[in-house]
């Protein structure tokens, strides 16, 4: 199943998404033609009126690496995306920018007086690796507006509603007693804790939530008093007081009260070591957390409502329905969420390429320059990032190819790259037609 297709109108108004059997007629009775390839979109060759505009829900699922990205019609799930970005990317070329210049002031200079007055960072400012993920889960946003009649936007803005935790009744009783509070509960443990049993160090097995100080002896459900036990330690604690069941072992009974106590953080790895896997999550976490209200600001600029939920109503919501864990899907069941249909089952899957460098000079890893770019990416028509089709008749790569994404050198022949990976190979230009000009990004299913 495939996504839905997007339709405008001669005046370039967002008409109601339509099914890939119904765009095949249009096009083959020349009733309309392609306006984009990626995400693939009709424009009717005439202005009509619709008898009803289905109004779309756009819903965000933002992560550090991956952003899932669904419309719905009701509780029609119609088109599904998940946008790859290239935060890493930007810090590594930054930090070896960084190391260059150092190098290069220590050769070049004897002495440098300290300058640290002059420099300060405007109100607001994030890294620009984190801030590239808000400005392309933009881009796609607006991409999505103009293609689609959407009514209200709803994102994903924390992974557990901490106040709802500490104080359940801020929305009544009601919440404060159902099942989805449970999940908020479990999925901040399991982040505070490591996804580890606290008195065994327990990995990949069942956890229960466990009262440190038992509700038989006066305990309360604070998360302060909460924690993590697999069944044979749980069932070995019973109603005892901690103090009681760790008396032989004072060490690890001092590490769980501190650790009950502090709130839930990022720990750096030491330099030069590699992050553990809960230590890479752990750092995940941190950069969604610090970009959540930067798009949540940027969100409202689009002059829509915009709803929010978070990420334990999301698995509440995804479990329920006995639904894969995937980004898309995540995105799906953001917020208040129906019983869904889902109607496709191919996201386009968007990677995140820039618009090349304006470096000129390549350098070795010491720094060191060892050859030249050239000035122009434009070459016989064709642009380093554009999306091509290639009819080659002859030689070792002979045959016909879709969805090709070419790079410019200086002579007639270009480097082409399957979107979904492959070996790249070389084709002359005139075997190739434009199906997609570069706009930064590549796109595969």
């Amino acid at each position: 199943m495939s996504n839905y297709i997007f339709v405008i109108d001669t005046n370039f108004q967002p008409l109601n998404p339509i099914h890939p059997a119904r765009a095949r007629k249009l096009l083959k009775a020349g009733k309309a033609a392609i306006y984009r390839k990626y995400p693939f979109t009709l424009v009717l060759k005439k202005a009509v009126e619709p008898k009803e505009i289905k109004q779309c829900q756009l819903k965000l699922d933002p992560g550090s690496k991956t952003t899932g990205i669904v419309l719905l019609q009701k509780n029609k799930l119609i088109w599904a995306a998940e946008l790859t970005h290239r935060g890493q990317r930007i810090k590594n070329a930054l930090e070896s920018r960084r190391s260059f210049r150092r190098g290069r002031r220590n050769r070049k200079t004897r002495y440098r007086q300290p300058r640290f007055l002059n420099r300060k960072r405007s109100d607001g400012w994030i890294a620009p690796s984190l801030k590239h993920r808000v400005l392309t889960t933009m881009t796609w946003v607006k991409r999505l507006i103009k293609r689609c009649p959407i009514k209200f936007i709803a994102v994903e803005l924390v992974r557990f509603d901490t106040q709802k935790l500490q104080q359940p009744e801020i929305e009544g009783a009601q919440y404060q007693q159902g099942t989805l509070y449970q999940y908020e509960v479990k999925e901040y443990l399991l982040e505070k804790w490591s996804r580890t049993c606290a008195y065994c160090d327990a990995k990949n097995v069942p956890l229960e939530v466990e009262h440190i100080v038992p509700k038989s002896r006066g305990g309360s459900n604070r998360v302060s008093n909460l924690t993590l036990a697999c069944v044979p330690c749980n069932q070995a604690k019973s109603n005892r007081d901690i103090k009681d069941f760790l008396a032989d072992k004072p060490d690890l009974l001092s590490k769980i009260l501190k650790q009950v106590l502090a709130p839930l953080k990022v720990r750096n790895a030491p330099p030069g070591k590699l992050l553990s896997s809960t230590q890479e999550n752990l750092a995940d976490a941190a950069a969604v957390n610090s970009t959540r209200w930067k798009l949540f600001e940027a969100l409202k600029t689009t002059n829509l409502p915009v709803t929010t939920g978070t990420g334990g109503q999301t698995k509440f919501n995804r479990t329920q329905q006995n639904l894969p864990k995937t980004h898309w899907l995540d995105a799906a069941n953001v917020g208040e969420t129906p019983q869904l249909k889902i109607l496709t089952s191919q996201p386009l899957l968007i990677t995140a390429k820039g618009h090349g460098i304006r470096q000129r000079a390549i350098t070795d890893k010491y720094g060191f320059s060892k050859r030249h770019r050239g000035r122009f990416k434009l070459s016989h028509g064709f642009k380093t990032g554009d999306i091509v089709k290639a009819n080659i008749p002859k030689g070792k790569y002979a045959g016909h190819y879709n969805g090709l994404r070419i790079a410019i050198r200086t002579k007639p022949t270009f480097a082409l790259s399957p979107q979904n990976g492959g070996k790249q190979f070389d084709a002359h230009c005139k075997y190739l037609i434009n199906i997609h000009k570069a706009d930064g990004y590549s796109y595969s299913y």
